[in-house]
């Protein structure tokens, strides 16, 4: 059994868990995921790490509460046990001196994308970090993220905070700042990764992605979180979950993602989580 070390709603419907899980922390690196299973009658859910301390042992992750599982996850207080956190899984996101690196993070993203900015700052890069949400109540981890940006972008789609608009507007201000990226990383939902593939692609640079798949065991054995990425099959489990989203197959992977909605809704109706 796995001891939540804290567990705190940080803005509207996203969540940060802090749980004791040292062996998964002794190994863990940026861009890595671990699988987390709440109790009985919750799903397996896949979530990235946000931060570790390798001292205490503990691991920070940030969800959405969207459904009956993470409504379960929401509704953990200090000194409950969940029977599992599996980990850590996927690839780590590569991390050299690439230059100049744009680092976008929106939603539960600006959790995960911080330890690839501390990460990519330590090997020496200039790094630009992005973050994007509806308003200004959304935004999160500005302080963390600064620690290891040499700017921050703030984007609110209502203009209450930052710059207003959305990853065409932080594609403008990187031009009016006559920065020429080596490589743009983004984290968030399916959304802001298709739109920054679309948006800054014309930079001719690795534009890398965490896929956000349906995904069961982790381990490459279901299937189920199979994309297409060069014309290739891969795994987001094992294969990614990064990927160059140049050359991800984003209708095939749109058209996965929306295969259980219908049950999704349903057992979120019938869950007696709070608020739904």
């Amino acid at each position: 059994m796995f001891e939540i070390i804290e567990r705190k709603m940080i803005v509207p419907n996203l969540h940060l868990l802090t749980v004791h899980a040292p062996d998964v922390v002794e190994q863990i690196q940026p861009g890595q995921f671990v699988i987390i299973h709440a109790g009985e009658g919750a799903e397996r859910i896949p979530l990235s790490a946000a931060d570790w301390n390798s001292e205490d042992g503990t691991l920070t992750i940030i969800f959405m509460e969207v459904g009956t599982s993470t409504g379960m996850l929401a509704a953990l207080k200090p000194g409950d046990q969940i029977p599992t956190v599996v980990g850590p899984l996927g690839k780590p996101t590569e991390i050299e001196n690439f230059g100049t690196v744009i680092c976008i993070g929106g939603c539960y993203g600006m959790g995960s994308i911080y330890p690839i900015v501390k990460a990519l700052k330590e090997k020496g890069n200039t790094v630009i970090t992005i973050m994007e949400g509806r308003s200004k109540n959304l935004l999160y981890w500005e302080e963390k993220l600064s620690g290891y940006s040499d700017k921050i972008i703030k984007l609110t789609r209502d203009g209450s905070y930052g710059y207003k608009g959305h990853i065409k507007k932080g594609e403008d201000i990187i031009r009016e700042l006559g920065v020429k990226p080596d490589r743009v990383i983004a984290n968030g939902c399916t959304t802001l990764s298709y739109m920054t593939t679309q948006e800054y692609k014309h930079f001719n640079v690795p534009i890398i992605v965490a896929l956000n798949t349906i995904m069961i065991d982790g381990t490459g054995m279901c299937g189920v979180c199979r994309c297409t990425v060069e014309g290739k099959m891969k795994f987001a489990c094992v294969d990614g979950p990064e990927f160059d989203g140049r050359y991800v197959d984003w209708e095939e992977l749109a058209k996965r993602r929306k295969q259980y909605i219908g049950e999704e809704a349903f057992l979120v109706h019938h869950s007696g989580c709070g608020g739904y």
